[in-house]
């Protein structure tokens, strides 16, 4: 079981690089255009102004996991065909490795979500993007402050340590259930990204 887990987070470690990009990705696709000024013209087009951020955030979904998705059963594949010279690959078929392929997209996925509702709150790239590492490396770094049960039961809700159970093959005693810790991190996107809905109600563009 250890090795099956093992050998698969070698081959999607790349995750926790592209978590990067994808965030930033969704930080920028709104604050640019704050920073240039072209919100307006947007916002003058659709005057309601929340279907801005709806096709947005649409547009970041669909573009991330059209490139993701592949993208991680391409790197799974590569990893294992390396690992099978050393008798330690594990197949597509094994239990639980499909969905934490499928898991790792759909965690970047969500990941931009985040991205976008920070960058739609803040409305500036830099802080944006500060919240953003924030999120992803501050808070689960403040966790391992506490004391080891607190650190341990507080970490396992943070948005990136409970969106990643989904990408870890055999679940970890550590980490919330997969299904689980995604929906808890589909819940901080929805919070970013209602927050900055309701201050784009409030039409200060």
């Amino acid at each position: 079981m250890h090795a099956t887990r093992w050998s698969a987070a070698v081959s999607l470690s790349g995750v926790q690089l592209a978590q990067i990009a994808v965030g930033v990705l969704g930080v920028l696709l709104i604050t640019s255009e704050y920073a240039t000024g072209l919100i307006r013209t947007t916002m003058a087009a659709v005057p309601r102004r929340l279907p801005v951020l709806w096709g947005k955030a649409a547009l970041v979904v669909a573009a991330i996991a059209a490139v993701s998705l592949p993208a991680a059963f391409a790197a799974f594949l590569a990893g294992q065909s390396i690992r099978s010279r050393d008798h330690l690959a594990v197949a597509l078929s094994q239990p639980g490795v499909v969905r934490a392929v499928i898991g790792s997209a759909l965690y970047l996925a969500v990941i931009g979500l985040v991205g976008l509702g920070l960058g739609g709150l803040v409305r500036n790239a830099a802080g944006g993007i500060a919240a953003l590492f924030g999120m992803l490396y501050g808070m689960p770094l403040a966790a391992g402050f506490l004391s080891g049960h607190w650190a341990v039961e507080v970490g396992r809700y943070l948005p990136a340590t409970a969106g990643q159970a989904v990408t870890v093959v055999q679940p970890d005693p550590t980490l919330l259930q997969p299904w689980t810790g995604f929906g808890v991190l589909c819940l901080f996107a929805a919070a970013s990204l209602g927050l900055a809905a309701a201050r784009m109600r409030r039409g200060d563009a």
